[in-house]
């Protein structure tokens, strides 16, 4: 299972970064490493250049950077802050990654249950921990709790199926809204736009 995944993009203007449940580890065009904590909410970003990095999923970039992702949650902070001075980043996480912890398969099968639209009282069931110890783990590994995490990765499926070519009715549906308004309550919640403005 691909849980890094290096990305390199060219921003032209200011952009919506979507809330994903991830942590990514960025440098920017400047040259500065810096970590992009997990979103509770989109943020809007307007620096211009190149960017690469690396977005790391289920949980797993609070273990590559050894710190809880909830005190990183809507910030953006250099990674010398966090981990100290990086000669060479790509190395590092690297090293990093043939190096991490392993405290079992719980928080991927959260994430992936959770994409997938799984109850989140069936995933602490499946996983066999209790609601307040799921919370807990999940705050540390994802930021924030099952419930959020559970909202975000559904609006996430809802856009991808929505690209896909479904209505918009047809994609809330699929996406296990209780309907389209629903759909868009939660847009608007997690990121101050119409569903329309997104896809």
């Amino acid at each position: 299972m691909t849980v890094a995944h290096p990305w390199v993009r060219e921003a032209a203007g200011p952009s919506l970064i979507l809330p994903d449940g991830c942590l990514d580890v960025i440098v920017r065009p400047d040259g500065e490493a810096v970590v992009a904590g997990p979103d509770a909410v989109a943020r809007e970003h307007a620096t211009v250049g190149r960017f690469r990095g690396v977005r790391f999923s289920h949980g797993v970039g609070s273990l590559v950077l050894e710190v809880p992702a909830e005190e990183l949650v809507g910030r953006t902070v250099p990674l010398a802050d966090v981990v100290g001075r990086v000669p060479d980043v790509g190395s590092w996480l690297r090293r990093r990654m043939a190096d991490l912890p392993d405290d079992g398969p719980w928080a991927r099968y959260v994430f992936d249950a959770s994409a997938r639209g799984v109850p989140v009282a069936a995933i602490a069931d499946e996983v066999g921990l209790s609601a307040r110890t799921l919370q807990r783990r999940c705050r540390v590994r994802f930021g924030y709790g099952p419930q959020h995490l559970h909202r975000v990765l559904r609006l996430q499926r809802a856009l991808a199926r929505r690209r896909e070519g479904s209505s918009w009715a047809d994609t809330a549906a699929a996406a296990g809204y209780v309907d389209q308004q629903h759909l868009s309550r939660e847009a608007r919640a997690l990121t101050g736009r119409a569903p329309t403005a997104l896809g």
